[in-house]
């Protein structure tokens, strides 16, 4: 996706953003700023808070096995919606806008609907629109059209992705994502109520903190931000906070060890028991839940006994059915042979992440550590170069959270810490 040179500003609000007439009208007074500083705008709009929900509940209404291009163009109206009605508040305060669909833009997609990845983005409709005075292009978010012509969607959170993509293609450093919450924090603060605000994180943090469970943002997005380099500022629609800049990686946040403490509630354990330890096994196990979409996560294999070995993962809790299905089934096409398939839909992933890991050791320990001396038992550890997560009983969710938070000082405000204003 080729990137233009623009001072275009890109604002993305979230659906409790614009939840009724009355945070439009307020939407719209902040992109009335970004207009009043001389700046041309494109905004990103997700549907009105519950709306995706009611839309979805709506189409499979009619059965399971539905048709996922016309379970698109029904979920993809909520943006529309939404773009409509704030183009006309922008109206109303005398601001040149009009709405986008994402097909007029237009946001070219593969047509894998329900999860499309942006291939392009066309910037002729929009820059002629700007240059005969246009202000304000709103866009429903989420969206595009595939190679069949058909609308497409990008998945939850794919209007973080839109915005992200339309700053990339318009070679626009100024990307605000406006939400509920006022920044990226260290941790929950639902579950930690000393959890602290970040004025910065780098976007290999930010990354797995959004794979890893927290929702501030899609993790397709931040990766989109990184390969592009992106700032992406994370800040409150009901209030004038400063916020999170998600940036590159610099050496004052070298000095933080930990950044934050992730948690996916919804997660479960997989194991196959007893399965031929050879060649080729775990690539037709993890092969066929590929091709259901089973999102694996954390896998571990046992020391092989007698030629035979057992294979544990993790993966979202309502997709276990549909991946014991898939075991199944290859056993009995013969393609694998095992003796049981056991799970347990009762845990929950604890990650903590840093970029400071890189140089720090020690930390796995401090962590097992601390989950040890509360009497939490790890069941499953996975690691890379920046986080480390495990598996654990979903009632001692909370505890362990609060205890790493505790445990690496998240609490403190380290000095190199920096306020950031967002323009």
């Amino acid at each position: 996706m080729q990137q233009l040179a623009s001072d275009i500003a890109v604002l993305k609000f979230g659906g409790t953003s614009v939840g009724d007439l009355k945070r439009l009208t307020q939407a719209a007074m902040r992109v009335r700023r970004q207009v009043d500083l001389g700046r041309k705008v494109i905004v990103i709009v997700s549907a009105m808070a519950g709306e995706t929900n009611r839309l979805a509940e709506r189409a499979r209404s009619f059965g399971i096995a539905f048709d996922a291009r016309e379970y698109d163009a029904v979920v993809a109206s909520g943006e529309n919606v939404t773009a409509g009605l704030l183009a006309l508040a922008l109206q109303g305060m005398n601001v040149p806008a009009r709405s986008w669909q994402g097909w007029q833009v237009p946001v070219h997609t593969c047509s894998a609907h329900g999860a499309a990845r942006i291939i392009d983005i066309g910037v002729e409709n929009l820059t002629a629109r700007f240059s005969d005075g246009m202000k304000v292009a709103v866009v429903a978010g989420f969206q595009g059209v595939g190679d069949d012509n058909r609308i497409t969607t990008l998945g939850r959170g794919g209007s973080d992705l839109s915005a992200v993509a339309f700053a990339a293609r318009f070679g626009s450093n100024k990307c605000f994502i406006y939400t509920d919450v006022d920044g990226v924090y260290t941790a929950d603060p639902r579950i930690v109520p000393r959890a602290r605000k970040l004025d910065r994180i780098a976007y290999d943090e930010m990354l797995e903190l959004a794979a890893l469970g927290a929702k501030v943002l899609q993790a397709r997005s931040v990766e989109l931000a990184m390969q592009y380099k992106v700032p992406v500022h994370v800040l409150s629609s009901f209030s004038d906070s400063s916020g999170t800049l998600v940036c590159e990686e610099d050496q004052t946040m070298e000095l933080r060890t930990i950044s934050g403490i992730a948690h996916s509630r919804d997660e479960a354990k997989v194991t196959i028991v007893s399965v031929a330890d050879r060649p080729g096994i775990a690539a037709s196990i993890f092969g066929a839940l590929a091709l259901r979409n089973i999102n694996v996560d954390m896998i571990i294999q046992n020391v092989s006994e007698s030629g035979r070995t057992d294979i544990t993962f993790s993966c979202p809790v309502e997709e276990v059915d549909t991946a014991e299905h898939a075991l199944r089934t290859i056993r009995d096409d013969g393609i694998l042979n095992f003796e049981a398939l056991l799970h347990d839909r009762e845990v929950c992933k604890i990650s903590v992440v840093g970029i400071g890991m890189r140089s720090q050791s020690g930390v796995a320990a401090r962590m097992f550590t601390a989950l040890a001396d509360e009497g939490i038992n790890i069941q499953v550890i996975s690691t890379s170069e920046i986080k480390i997560s495990v598996l654990v009983n979903r009632r001692y969710l909370e505890l362990a959270v609060q205890t790493l938070h505790e445990k690496f000082g998240l609490d403190r405000v380290p000095d190199c810490d920096h306020q950031q204003q967002p323009a």
